[in-house]
Protein backbone atom coordinates (compact mmCIF):
# COMPACT_ATOMS: atom_id res chain seq x y z
CA UNK A 1 0.00 0.00 0.00
CA UNK A 2 0.98 3.44 -0.79
CA UNK A 3 3.37 4.39 2.33
CA UNK A 4 3.63 8.50 1.47
CA UNK A 5 -0.05 9.01 0.99
CA UNK A 6 -0.57 12.55 1.97
CA UNK A 7 2.42 14.30 0.31
CA UNK A 8 1.17 12.63 -2.66
CA UNK A 9 -2.64 14.33 -2.38
CA UNK A 10 -0.92 17.64 -1.34
CA UNK A 11 0.92 17.56 -4.75
CA UNK A 12 -2.07 16.27 -6.35
CA UNK A 13 -4.08 19.14 -5.15
CA UNK A 14 -1.70 21.82 -6.00
CA UNK A 15 -1.33 20.80 -9.46
CA UNK A 16 -5.27 20.53 -9.49
CA UNK A 17 -5.17 24.31 -7.76
CA UNK A 18 -3.10 25.84 -10.34
CA UNK A 19 -4.84 24.37 -13.38
CA UNK A 20 -8.08 25.90 -12.27
CA UNK A 21 -5.85 29.25 -11.50
CA UNK A 22 -4.69 28.89 -15.11
CA UNK A 23 -7.99 27.63 -17.03
CA UNK A 24 -10.21 30.32 -15.29
CA UNK A 25 -7.76 33.16 -16.45
CA UNK A 26 -6.70 35.25 -19.65
CA UNK A 27 -3.67 36.56 -18.08
CA UNK A 28 -1.58 35.33 -15.42
CA UNK A 29 -0.15 38.14 -13.14
CA UNK A 30 2.13 37.33 -10.11
CA UNK A 31 2.77 40.47 -8.25
CA UNK A 32 5.79 41.39 -6.00
CA UNK A 33 4.74 41.86 -2.26
CA UNK A 34 7.96 44.21 -1.80
CA UNK A 35 7.71 46.91 -4.43
CA UNK A 36 4.35 46.14 -6.30
CA UNK A 37 6.11 45.05 -9.30
CA UNK A 38 5.05 42.17 -11.52
CA UNK A 39 7.32 39.28 -11.17
CA UNK A 40 5.58 36.96 -14.05
CA UNK A 41 3.02 37.81 -16.43
CA UNK A 42 2.00 35.51 -19.39
CA UNK A 43 -0.96 35.75 -22.00
CA UNK A 44 -2.95 32.64 -21.32
CA UNK A 45 -6.05 33.38 -23.42
CA UNK A 46 -7.39 30.28 -25.84
CA UNK A 47 -5.80 30.25 -29.45
CA UNK A 48 -8.48 28.64 -31.44
CA UNK A 49 -7.40 27.51 -35.10
CA UNK A 50 -9.30 28.82 -38.55
CA UNK A 51 -11.64 26.07 -38.29
CA UNK A 52 -13.05 26.92 -35.17
CA UNK A 53 -12.80 31.08 -35.40
CA UNK A 54 -12.50 31.84 -39.25
CA UNK A 55 -9.91 33.26 -41.50
CA UNK A 56 -7.53 32.50 -44.38
CA UNK A 57 -5.80 30.16 -45.46
CA UNK A 58 -2.95 29.84 -48.44
CA UNK A 59 -1.22 28.01 -50.47
CA UNK A 60 2.09 29.75 -51.57
CA UNK A 61 4.27 28.33 -54.28
CA UNK A 62 7.94 29.51 -55.84
CA UNK A 63 7.03 31.00 -58.62
CA UNK A 64 9.52 29.52 -60.94
CA UNK A 65 10.15 27.17 -63.54
CA UNK A 66 9.33 23.36 -62.57
CA UNK A 67 13.35 22.49 -63.54
CA UNK A 68 14.47 25.87 -61.34
CA UNK A 69 16.63 24.53 -58.41
CA UNK A 70 15.65 26.12 -55.25
CA UNK A 71 16.80 24.91 -51.87
CA UNK A 72 15.88 24.49 -48.84
CA UNK A 73 17.44 27.13 -47.04
CA UNK A 74 15.72 29.82 -49.51
CA UNK A 75 11.87 28.08 -48.43
CA UNK A 76 12.47 28.40 -44.96
CA UNK A 77 13.85 32.37 -45.60
CA UNK A 78 11.14 32.97 -47.50
CA UNK A 79 8.60 31.19 -45.08
CA UNK A 80 10.24 33.16 -42.08
CA UNK A 81 9.84 36.86 -44.28
CA UNK A 82 6.16 36.01 -44.96
CA UNK A 83 5.40 35.13 -41.25
CA UNK A 84 7.23 38.68 -39.40
CA UNK A 85 5.17 40.54 -42.94
CA UNK A 86 2.14 39.22 -41.73
CA UNK A 87 3.14 39.54 -37.58
CA UNK A 88 3.76 43.47 -38.07
CA UNK A 89 0.31 43.67 -40.01
CA UNK A 90 -1.27 42.66 -36.92
CA UNK A 91 -2.43 39.28 -37.85
CA UNK A 92 -1.95 36.67 -34.74
CA UNK A 93 -1.81 33.49 -34.36
CA UNK A 94 -0.66 32.71 -37.91
CA UNK A 95 0.94 29.74 -38.88
CA UNK A 96 3.29 29.20 -41.87
CA UNK A 97 4.97 26.16 -42.82
CA UNK A 98 6.86 24.93 -45.93
CA UNK A 99 5.42 22.13 -47.53
CA UNK A 100 7.57 19.77 -49.77
CA UNK A 101 10.26 21.04 -51.68
CA UNK A 102 8.61 24.33 -53.45
CA UNK A 103 5.56 25.32 -51.50
CA UNK A 104 4.19 27.38 -48.18
CA UNK A 105 0.99 26.31 -46.54
CA UNK A 106 -0.29 29.74 -44.20
CA UNK A 107 -2.60 30.09 -42.03
CA UNK A 108 -4.13 33.50 -40.69
CA UNK A 109 -7.10 32.85 -38.14
CA UNK A 110 -9.09 35.52 -37.17
CA UNK A 111 -7.94 37.51 -40.04
CA UNK A 112 -10.00 40.79 -40.89
CA UNK A 113 -8.64 42.67 -44.34
CA UNK A 114 -7.70 39.35 -46.44
CA UNK A 115 -6.81 41.32 -49.23
CA UNK A 116 -3.41 43.66 -47.00
CA UNK A 117 -2.60 39.88 -46.10
CA UNK A 118 -2.44 38.23 -49.90
CA UNK A 119 -1.08 41.65 -51.12
CA UNK A 120 2.09 41.56 -48.65
CA UNK A 121 2.48 37.87 -49.15
CA UNK A 122 3.05 37.78 -52.68
CA UNK A 123 5.57 40.99 -53.23
CA UNK A 124 9.05 40.25 -52.98
CA UNK A 125 9.75 43.62 -51.28
CA UNK A 126 12.77 44.87 -53.02
CA UNK A 127 13.75 48.43 -52.74
CA UNK A 128 15.77 50.25 -55.23
CA UNK A 129 17.08 53.89 -55.02
CA UNK A 130 17.57 54.79 -58.69
CA UNK A 131 19.04 57.78 -60.24
CA UNK A 132 16.19 59.01 -62.83
CA UNK A 133 18.40 62.50 -63.80
CA UNK A 134 16.50 65.17 -64.36
CA UNK A 135 13.10 62.82 -64.78
CA UNK A 136 10.94 62.81 -62.61
CA UNK A 137 8.39 59.74 -62.97
CA UNK A 138 5.04 59.34 -61.77
CA UNK A 139 4.18 57.23 -58.94
CA UNK A 140 2.77 53.51 -60.34
CA UNK A 141 5.08 53.81 -63.34
CA UNK A 142 7.36 50.29 -63.96
CA UNK A 143 10.74 51.03 -65.03
CA UNK A 144 13.68 48.70 -65.96
CA UNK A 145 17.27 48.68 -63.72
CA UNK A 146 20.58 47.23 -64.15
CA UNK A 147 19.93 45.76 -61.39
CA UNK A 148 19.78 42.06 -61.99
CA UNK A 149 16.77 40.12 -61.56
CA UNK A 150 16.24 38.27 -57.47
CA UNK A 151 19.36 40.09 -56.82
CA UNK A 152 20.29 42.81 -54.46
CA UNK A 153 23.67 43.33 -55.68
CA UNK A 154 24.23 46.48 -57.87
CA UNK A 155 26.27 45.91 -61.41
CA UNK A 156 25.65 48.82 -63.98
CA UNK A 157 25.04 47.85 -67.20
CA UNK A 158 22.73 48.97 -70.07
CA UNK A 159 21.27 46.72 -72.42
CA UNK A 160 21.38 48.32 -76.08
CA UNK A 161 18.62 50.11 -77.80
CA UNK A 162 16.24 50.56 -74.14
CA UNK A 163 16.61 53.30 -71.22
CA UNK A 164 17.75 51.42 -68.44
CA UNK A 165 18.10 53.61 -64.99
CA UNK A 166 20.69 52.71 -62.65
CA UNK A 167 20.28 51.60 -59.08
CA UNK A 168 22.43 53.42 -56.55
CA UNK A 169 21.48 50.82 -54.18
CA UNK A 170 19.01 48.61 -52.52
CA UNK A 171 17.16 48.30 -49.48
CA UNK A 172 19.80 45.78 -48.22
CA UNK A 173 21.29 48.80 -46.60
CA UNK A 174 18.40 49.89 -44.67
CA UNK A 175 18.53 49.59 -41.12
CA UNK A 176 15.65 50.87 -39.21
CA UNK A 177 12.27 51.86 -41.17
CA UNK A 178 8.86 53.50 -39.69
CA UNK A 179 5.72 55.60 -40.23
CA UNK A 180 5.41 59.39 -39.44
CA UNK A 181 3.16 62.17 -40.40
CA UNK A 182 4.34 65.50 -41.21
CA UNK A 183 2.66 68.70 -40.00
CA UNK A 184 0.22 68.54 -42.59
CA UNK A 185 -0.76 65.03 -41.56
CA UNK A 186 0.69 63.55 -44.52
CA UNK A 187 2.41 60.31 -43.99
CA UNK A 188 5.23 59.01 -44.89
CA UNK A 189 8.43 56.67 -44.34
CA UNK A 190 11.13 57.41 -42.57
CA UNK A 191 14.50 55.28 -42.37
CA UNK A 192 17.88 54.81 -41.41
CA UNK A 193 21.19 53.42 -43.31
CA UNK A 194 23.70 51.45 -42.41
CA UNK A 195 27.25 52.72 -42.59
CA UNK A 196 28.46 51.70 -46.06
CA UNK A 197 24.69 52.39 -47.12
CA UNK A 198 25.15 56.16 -45.42
CA UNK A 199 28.22 56.63 -47.53
CA UNK A 200 26.53 55.87 -50.93
CA UNK A 201 23.43 58.04 -50.26
CA UNK A 202 25.55 60.78 -49.02
CA UNK A 203 28.28 61.02 -51.71
CA UNK A 204 25.20 60.33 -54.99
CA UNK A 205 23.24 63.42 -52.67
CA UNK A 206 26.25 65.68 -53.00
CA UNK A 207 27.00 64.75 -56.96
CA UNK A 208 23.38 65.33 -57.84
CA UNK A 209 21.60 68.10 -56.66
CA UNK A 210 19.25 69.14 -58.68
CA UNK A 211 18.27 65.62 -59.69
CA UNK A 212 15.53 63.09 -59.14
CA UNK A 213 16.56 60.11 -56.71
CA UNK A 214 13.46 57.82 -57.16
CA UNK A 215 12.12 55.14 -54.81
CA UNK A 216 11.28 51.77 -56.77
CA UNK A 217 9.41 49.04 -54.85
CA UNK A 218 9.55 45.70 -56.93
CA UNK A 219 10.11 47.81 -60.51
CA UNK A 220 7.38 50.11 -59.67
CA UNK A 221 7.79 53.52 -58.88
CA UNK A 222 6.63 55.16 -55.21
CA UNK A 223 7.78 58.62 -55.20
CA UNK A 224 10.44 60.68 -57.11
CA UNK A 225 11.65 63.17 -54.84
CA UNK A 226 14.15 66.09 -55.95
CA UNK A 227 17.89 66.37 -54.43
CA UNK A 228 17.75 69.37 -52.76
CA UNK A 229 20.86 68.92 -50.82
CA UNK A 230 23.52 66.81 -50.09
CA UNK A 231 21.88 64.50 -46.79
CA UNK A 232 24.71 62.66 -44.72
CA UNK A 233 24.08 60.97 -41.78
CA UNK A 234 22.39 58.17 -42.65
CA UNK A 235 18.49 59.17 -42.12
CA UNK A 236 15.74 60.01 -44.65
CA UNK A 237 12.04 60.03 -45.82
CA UNK A 238 9.67 58.71 -48.35
CA UNK A 239 6.99 60.53 -49.01
CA UNK A 240 4.22 59.65 -51.83
CA UNK A 241 0.63 60.60 -50.51
CA UNK A 242 0.06 57.27 -49.21
CA UNK A 243 -2.84 55.94 -46.81
CA UNK A 244 -2.38 54.71 -43.66
CA UNK A 245 -2.72 51.17 -44.94
CA UNK A 246 -0.15 51.63 -47.88
CA UNK A 247 2.40 53.40 -45.65
CA UNK A 248 1.99 50.74 -43.30
CA UNK A 249 2.31 47.72 -45.86
CA UNK A 250 5.42 49.48 -47.69
CA UNK A 251 7.23 49.64 -44.12
CA UNK A 252 6.41 46.52 -43.34
CA UNK A 253 8.03 44.88 -46.90
CA UNK A 254 11.11 47.45 -46.21
CA UNK A 255 11.54 46.14 -42.67
CA UNK A 256 11.61 42.38 -43.43
CA UNK A 257 13.62 42.82 -46.63
CA UNK A 258 13.23 40.90 -50.20
CA UNK A 259 11.72 37.32 -50.56
CA UNK A 260 14.91 34.94 -51.60
CA UNK A 261 12.46 33.62 -54.51
CA UNK A 262 9.23 35.36 -55.68
CA UNK A 263 5.88 33.72 -54.51
CA UNK A 264 2.72 32.94 -56.43
CA UNK A 265 -0.45 32.59 -54.62
CA UNK A 266 -1.88 28.98 -56.02
CA UNK A 267 -5.15 28.34 -53.97
CA UNK A 268 -6.84 30.56 -51.04
CA UNK A 269 -9.57 29.97 -48.38
CA UNK A 270 -11.62 31.92 -46.28
CA UNK A 271 -13.48 30.82 -43.62
CA UNK A 272 -16.43 32.99 -42.12
CA UNK A 273 -16.28 33.75 -38.68
CA UNK A 274 -19.87 31.93 -38.33
CA UNK A 275 -19.32 28.38 -39.85
CA UNK A 276 -16.11 28.62 -37.21
CA UNK A 277 -17.99 29.30 -34.14
CA UNK A 278 -20.88 26.64 -35.34
CA UNK A 279 -18.01 23.67 -35.37
CA UNK A 280 -16.78 25.34 -31.96
CA UNK A 281 -20.39 24.64 -30.32
CA UNK A 282 -20.65 21.47 -31.81
CA UNK A 283 -17.35 19.79 -30.58
CA UNK A 284 -17.72 21.03 -27.15
CA UNK A 285 -21.61 19.52 -26.86
CA UNK A 286 -20.03 16.31 -28.63
CA UNK A 287 -17.22 16.43 -25.85
CA UNK A 288 -19.77 16.78 -23.18
CA UNK A 289 -21.88 14.35 -23.62
CA UNK A 290 -19.15 12.31 -24.75
CA UNK A 291 -17.31 12.82 -21.61
CA UNK A 292 -21.07 12.08 -19.91
CA UNK A 293 -21.82 8.78 -21.12
CA UNK A 294 -18.31 7.67 -20.18
CA UNK A 295 -18.53 8.89 -16.46
CA UNK A 296 -21.41 7.06 -16.42
CA UNK A 297 -20.39 3.96 -17.24
CA UNK A 298 -17.52 4.23 -15.19
CA UNK A 299 -19.69 4.85 -12.21
CA UNK A 300 -22.19 2.19 -13.21
CA UNK A 301 -19.50 -0.76 -14.08
CA UNK A 302 -17.00 -0.49 -11.93
CA UNK A 303 -18.83 1.21 -8.22
CA UNK A 304 -16.08 2.96 -5.93
CA UNK A 305 -13.42 2.49 -8.72
CA UNK A 306 -15.39 3.91 -11.50
CA UNK A 307 -16.20 6.70 -9.07
CA UNK A 308 -12.47 7.54 -8.50
CA UNK A 309 -12.05 7.41 -11.69
CA UNK A 310 -14.24 9.86 -12.53
CA UNK A 311 -12.65 12.47 -10.09
CA UNK A 312 -9.48 11.21 -12.24
CA UNK A 313 -10.53 12.20 -15.06
CA UNK A 314 -12.13 15.67 -14.45
CA UNK A 315 -8.69 16.03 -12.89
CA UNK A 316 -7.14 14.89 -16.23
CA UNK A 317 -9.51 17.50 -18.25
CA UNK A 318 -8.48 19.95 -15.98
CA UNK A 319 -4.86 20.00 -15.98
CA UNK A 320 -4.73 18.89 -20.28
CA UNK A 321 -6.90 22.28 -20.96
CA UNK A 322 -4.67 24.58 -18.60
CA UNK A 323 -1.81 23.28 -20.26
CA UNK A 324 -2.74 23.92 -23.91
CA UNK A 325 -3.57 27.55 -22.80
CA UNK A 326 -0.39 27.95 -21.09
CA UNK A 327 2.31 26.89 -24.03
CA UNK A 328 -0.09 27.65 -25.78
CA UNK A 329 -1.33 25.17 -27.97
CA UNK A 330 -3.83 26.37 -31.11
CA UNK A 331 -6.49 24.06 -30.80
CA UNK A 332 -8.38 23.05 -34.02
CA UNK A 333 -11.06 20.23 -34.84
CA UNK A 334 -8.22 17.77 -35.02
CA UNK A 335 -6.57 18.44 -32.16
CA UNK A 336 -9.91 18.20 -30.57
CA UNK A 337 -10.37 14.94 -31.62
CA UNK A 338 -7.02 14.17 -30.67
CA UNK A 339 -7.67 15.25 -27.15
CA UNK A 340 -10.63 13.24 -26.40
CA UNK A 341 -9.38 10.63 -27.93
CA UNK A 342 -6.73 10.57 -25.60
CA UNK A 343 -9.24 11.00 -23.10
CA UNK A 344 -9.81 6.82 -24.00
CA UNK A 345 -6.46 6.07 -23.07
CA UNK A 346 -7.06 8.07 -19.48
CA UNK A 347 -10.05 5.56 -18.93
CA UNK A 348 -8.25 2.56 -20.81
CA UNK A 349 -4.89 2.59 -18.06
CA UNK A 350 -8.23 2.66 -15.09
CA UNK A 351 -10.21 -0.09 -17.14
CA UNK A 352 -7.09 -2.57 -16.80
CA UNK A 353 -6.05 -1.88 -13.33
CA UNK A 354 -9.67 -2.37 -12.24
CA UNK A 355 -10.16 -5.48 -14.26
CA UNK A 356 -7.00 -6.51 -12.51
CA UNK A 357 -7.66 -5.73 -8.94
CA UNK A 358 -11.54 -7.62 -9.60
CA UNK A 359 -9.36 -10.97 -10.44
CA UNK A 360 -7.30 -10.47 -7.49
CA UNK A 361 -10.60 -10.28 -5.36
CA UNK A 362 -11.79 -13.17 -7.20
CA UNK A 363 -8.80 -14.95 -5.71
CA UNK A 364 -8.97 -14.53 -2.52
CA UNK A 365 -6.77 -11.34 -1.65
CA UNK A 366 -7.67 -8.87 0.66
CA UNK A 367 -8.46 -5.34 -0.45
CA UNK A 368 -5.42 -3.86 0.28
CA UNK A 369 -3.64 -6.52 -1.72
CA UNK A 370 -5.81 -6.96 -4.63
CA UNK A 371 -5.51 -3.26 -5.01
CA UNK A 372 -1.33 -3.14 -5.10
CA UNK A 373 -1.20 -6.34 -7.50
CA UNK A 374 -3.72 -4.93 -9.87
CA UNK A 375 -1.23 -1.86 -10.45
CA UNK A 376 2.04 -3.62 -10.48
CA UNK A 377 0.18 -6.25 -13.20
CA UNK A 378 -1.32 -3.54 -15.16
CA UNK A 379 1.95 -0.82 -15.40
CA UNK A 380 3.94 -2.94 -18.27
CA UNK A 381 0.23 -3.08 -20.35
CA UNK A 382 -0.55 0.68 -19.79
CA UNK A 383 2.95 1.29 -20.34
CA UNK A 384 3.53 -0.57 -23.72
CA UNK A 385 0.22 1.03 -25.00
CA UNK A 386 0.75 4.75 -24.27
CA UNK A 387 4.40 4.64 -25.23
CA UNK A 388 3.07 3.37 -28.64
CA UNK A 389 0.56 5.92 -29.42
CA UNK A 390 3.52 8.39 -28.58
CA UNK A 391 5.63 7.09 -30.98
CA UNK A 392 2.51 6.91 -33.19
CA UNK A 393 1.89 11.02 -32.54
CA UNK A 394 6.01 11.73 -33.16
CA UNK A 395 5.05 10.20 -36.83
CA UNK A 396 2.41 12.24 -37.10
CA UNK A 397 4.11 15.07 -36.58
CA UNK A 398 6.91 14.48 -38.52
CA UNK A 399 4.46 14.36 -41.37
CA UNK A 400 2.41 17.12 -41.06
CA UNK A 401 5.91 19.52 -40.83
CA UNK A 402 7.23 17.73 -43.39
CA UNK A 403 3.78 17.92 -46.07
CA UNK A 404 2.67 21.24 -44.35
CA UNK A 405 -0.44 19.08 -42.86
CA UNK A 406 -1.44 21.09 -39.97
CA UNK A 407 -4.59 19.20 -39.03
CA UNK A 408 -2.58 16.28 -38.98
CA UNK A 409 0.15 18.25 -36.66
CA UNK A 410 -2.56 19.93 -34.54
CA UNK A 411 -4.40 15.79 -33.88
CA UNK A 412 -0.79 14.70 -33.11
CA UNK A 413 -0.01 17.55 -30.83
CA UNK A 414 -2.65 17.06 -28.97
CA UNK A 415 -3.10 13.66 -28.61
CA UNK A 416 0.89 13.14 -27.76
CA UNK A 417 0.06 15.75 -24.55
CA UNK A 418 -3.34 13.90 -23.41
CA UNK A 419 -1.13 10.54 -23.45
CA UNK A 420 1.43 12.07 -21.15
CA UNK A 421 -1.14 13.56 -19.08
CA UNK A 422 -3.17 10.41 -18.59
CA UNK A 423 -0.52 8.45 -17.82
CA UNK A 424 0.23 10.20 -14.80
CA UNK A 425 -3.55 10.64 -13.87
CA UNK A 426 -3.80 6.75 -13.92
CA UNK A 427 -1.22 5.64 -12.10
CA UNK A 428 -0.19 8.51 -9.72
CA UNK A 429 -3.63 10.41 -9.31
CA UNK A 430 -5.80 7.32 -9.44
CA UNK A 431 -4.05 5.19 -7.34
CA UNK A 432 -3.60 7.77 -4.82
CA UNK A 433 -7.41 8.83 -4.51
CA UNK A 434 -8.54 4.70 -4.25
CA UNK A 435 -5.77 4.51 -1.77
CA UNK A 436 -7.35 7.10 -0.18
CA UNK A 437 -10.84 6.52 -0.03
CA UNK A 438 -10.42 2.75 1.03
CA UNK A 439 -8.38 3.67 4.16
CA UNK A 440 -10.99 6.22 5.76
CA UNK A 441 -13.90 4.46 4.00
CA UNK A 442 -13.05 0.70 4.30
CA UNK A 443 -15.54 -0.72 2.52
CA UNK A 444 -17.07 -4.45 3.57
CA UNK A 445 -18.95 -5.65 0.85
CA UNK A 446 -16.66 -5.86 -1.72
CA UNK A 447 -19.15 -7.55 -4.35
CA UNK A 448 -21.43 -4.78 -4.48
CA UNK A 449 -18.68 -1.82 -4.12
CA UNK A 450 -16.47 -3.21 -6.65
CA UNK A 451 -18.77 -5.05 -8.96
CA UNK A 452 -17.06 -8.75 -8.21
Amino acid sequence: MIRNLWPRLVLILMIAALAIWVSASDTLKLPNPFNGTTLFERDVTPRLGLDLQGGLQVLLEADLPEDAEISAEDMEVARSIVENRTNALGVSENLLQVAGERRIVGEFPGVQDAEAVLATIQQTGLLEFVDTGSTPLEKGTIIKTDLAEGSETVTAGVTEGEIIYHTVMTGREVQTVGVSQDQLGSYQIDFTLKPDGSTVFGDHTAANVGKYLTIVLDKEVISSPRIDSAIYGGQGMISGQFTPEEANAFAVQLRYGSLPIPLKIVETRIIGPTLGEDSLNKSLIAGLVGMTIVMLFMGIYYRLPGLVANVSILFYALVAFALFKYIPVTLTLAGIAGFLLSTGSALDANILIFERIKEELRNGKTILQAIDLGWIRARPSILDSNFATLITSGILWWFGSTFGATIVKGFSLTLALGVAISLFTAIFVTRTLLALVIKYFQPKNLEKWFGI
